[in-house]
């Protein structure tokens, strides 16, 4: 479970509420499941869209998505203020992780290859849920050793 001690809090004003990832990964995981019980060209639509939805992820930052800003607009006002902020930094690696998954099953969809397009769908599935019920960012702990195993 991730926690401050594991992630880097950001400078105040620079980082972004926990909880928006967490929400954003809920959300994610509902689209994951889906996908798993959909025929092959309807889940391939829809791996689509999620995967494009990971790559603005990746590409601008968790707090710049469709679900970033449902998570503002909507969820947030009704929360208290979060205890710390979270450096962008790893959700964003972990939505480029979450792109690779989506690409690898979005070519096993196109190409009949559906075994491979499910077991890709079913490991982000897997890491969407740990994040969405646990609070554990799979691809942001997988960022964070990658910092210290680089530094």
């Amino acid at each position: 479970m991730s926690t401050t001690s594991t992630r880097p809090s950001a400078p105040t004003g620079a980082g972004i509420d926990p909880r928006g990832p967490q929400f954003t990964a809920a959300l994610t995981a509902v689209v994951l499941l889906v996908v798993l019980v959909l025929p092959p060209t309807p889940a391939a639509v829809l791996t689509a869209v999620q995967a494009a939805l990971f790559a603005l992820g990746a590409a601008l930052g968790v707090q710049h998505t469709p679900h970033a800003w449902l998570f503002r607009t909507v969820v947030r006002p009704r929360l208290s203020p979060p205890d710390d902020l979270e450096d962008p930094a790893p959700p964003r690696f972990a939505q480029t992780v979450g792109l690779a998954f989506t690409l690898v099953a979005l070519v096993g969809y196109l190409t009949g290859v559906v075994l491979l397009a499910q077991v890709a769908i079913g490991l982000a599935l897997v890491a969407a849920l740990l994040n969405a019920v646990f609070r554990f960012c799979l691809g942001c702990e997988m960022y964070l050793l990658i910092k210290r195993a680089t530094a």
